[in-house]
């Protein structure tokens, strides 16, 4: 039997009788939605380890960790992130109590926008880690960013930092070899969760973990955000201090 050429027209019709008669045909992966904005309901200033317990720091972590402290607390370090709004840097921009917004978009990037310091996170979705030389060359507050789905979890992978964040905002240390693994998923239909997972032998002993939970909150703007000016009303997030 020879080959059988179907035409475009001919083809959509087939679909159309396969789909009425109940026959599927070849099964297409649909890309999640995760877009929307999203609201925390609580802060911490400290990051929040899973399984609880204290930062696994190496003997150069703790003195850079006792160093910074100390100097926020003296005066001889700027938490510039609050001076001046430059970004965050990670995982320190997942603890924000002010909102955020996922836009899967443009075609092969999702597109993260922070009301805090009006921080954007670009992940690209099409493209492979920048080589080491690029992430040397050119470190980010927030790293570069690549990412993929697993089922219906959204895997960041961030890497190329610069020195000059802290990870929470205690001053937790981090240096710019720091790697992390961000899992995004939607655990209920109004709920999004983002497990961190951050690699830094030379401050940490090992791998450690944080979670952190936000809120759907489709009804909320974004708004204007300017470093020492008056905010929007952030009484609803639990931990957050207040004036």
């Amino acid at each position: 039997m020879g080959i059988v050429w179907v035409s475009a027209r001919a083809g959509s019709a087939l679909t159309a009788l396969l789909a009425i008669s109940g026959i599927s045909g070849p099964a297409q992966a649909q890309t999640p939605d995760i877009s929307g904005t999203y609201w925390a309901s609580e802060y911490h200033a400290k990051i929040q380890l899973v399984g609880g317990g204290e930062l696994p720091l190496t003997a150069a972590g703790k003195a850079a960790y006792e160093k910074n402290m100390a100097g926020l607390k003296d005066g001889s370090i700027t938490d510039t992130a609050r001076k001046f709004c430059v970004p965050d840097g990670l995982p320190r921009v997942l603890a924000t109590p002010y909102p955020f917004e996922i836009i899967q978009a443009p075609p092969g990037q999702i597109t993260i926008i922070h009301e805090l310091n009006h921080q954007v996170r670009v992940v690209a979705m099409d493209k492979p880690m920048p080589s080491e030389k690029e992430l040397t060359t050119f470190p980010f507050y927030n790293g570069h960013s690549v990412g993929h789905f697993e089922g219906d979890t959204l895997v960041i992978e961030t890497a190329g930092f610069n020195e000059k964040t802290f990870v929470d905002a205690t001053g937790a240390p981090h240096t710019d070899e720091m790697r992390t693994t961000e899992r995004i998923r939607r655990i209920s239909p109004t709920q999004l969760e983002d497990v961190i997972t951050v690699h830094d032998p030379e401050y940490y002993s090992r791998d450690w973990q944080a979670r952190f939970v936000y809120n759907l909150r489709n009804d909320v703007r974004l708004e204007d955000y300017v470093c020492g000016e008056p905010h929007r009303d952030l009484t609803s997030v639990a931990g957050v201090r207040r004036p």
